[in-house]
């Protein structure tokens, strides 16, 4: 609308004082104008977007939602845009999973996608709270060229955030804090240095390799192969003394803990149990659990 009163004041000034220079300039701004307006539709035109429908992250931290954004045309498509509407906070015990509603702009990511290429937009979702978010739709827009006129479109393509509790907690792994040989038995085994294995985000940083990122290696953490030992069970009822997201976060930890040592455990939370295994499908359904545990449906 602005750039509609800016060309009708350009046209009368050109009227009023009968010039030819004014008028002319005046006419090639809205023929420009025209042409911008079919170049940022085409920008989105036939543009494919992919999406992970689920996501793991902890409480207080971001979500990381990946787009791949694929152009099967030979024009290059910049400034493509991809927002995600306003969410609520995933909310503890007693809220809601079911869905959530935009009420604005909650987390966005720009990208350029080459002729015949795709591109991997990240979009960092802030997720202060431990829940289960869902977003039901994102919007895909651009404003390429000028920023004179925007095109969108709303995708249906749910995506669901498991926020796990953020993994904290001083007290040990029920199984260290025994006495006797089976306490004894772990104890030589977690000593049995067995290699390292990339980091990510939630692992104790007290198994952090940091000879090997002081010579400019990747990331990565100790891992250690512990002799014959019974599985281990994460229990509620171990944490006596604690309220409810002081025991989630302390399970939250001893999970992870557990994964890094390679020790099979099993997880028994109140409405829940997860039989003993090993592994990142076992370490995903044990995080997620304690994400949804309180809420209304999972």
């Amino acid at each position: 609308m602005m750039l509609a009163v800016i060309l009708a004041a350009m046209l009368i000034a050109g009227l009023n004082y009968n010039s030819n220079l004014a008028l002319g300039f005046a006419f090639l701004v809205a023929s420009l104008t025209l042409v911008t307006m079919h170049h940022c539709n085409r920008n989105m035109l036939g543009m494919l977007v992919d999406v992970t429908p689920e996501i793991d992250a902890f409480a207080g931290r971001e979500a990381g939602a990946e787009f791949v954004l694929r152009n099967e045309s030979d024009v290059e498509r910049p400034d493509v845009e991809i927002r995600l509407p306003m969410t609520a906070d995933a909310g503890a015990a007693g809220m809601g999973a079911a869905g959530v509603g935009a009420t604005g702009v909650g987390a966005a990511g720009v990208g350029r996608v080459s002729a015949r290429n795709d591109e991997v937009i990240t979009v960092m979702i802030p997720v202060p709270r431990r829940g289960v978010l869902r977003v039901e739709q994102f919007e895909l827009r651009t404003r390429h060229p000028f920023g004179w006129f925007h095109a969108w479109t709303y995708v249906q393509s749910p995506i669901t955030i498991f926020v796990a509790p953020a993994p904290l907690g001083t007290r040990t792994l029920p199984s260290t804090r025994e006495n006797g040989a089976a306490a004894s038995t772990e104890t030589r085994g977690d000593e049995d240095f067995s290699g390292l294995r990339a980091y990510q985000p939630g692992m104790p940083l007290k198994h952090m390799a940091w000879k090997s990122l002081a010579r400019g290696g990747e990331p990565a953490v100790r891992t250690y192969t512990g002799l014959a030992s019974q599985p281990e069970w994460l229990e509620w009822s171990a944490l006596e003394g604690l309220d409810t997201e002081s025991r989630l976060s302390q399970l939250c930890l001893w999970i992870l803990e557990s994964d890094v040592a390679q020790r099979p455990y099993g997880l028994r939370i109140p409405g829940k149990e997860i039989a003993p295994s090993g592994g990142a499908a076992h370490r995903f359904a044990c995080l997620r659990s304690l994400a949804a545990f309180g809420m209304v449906e999972f």
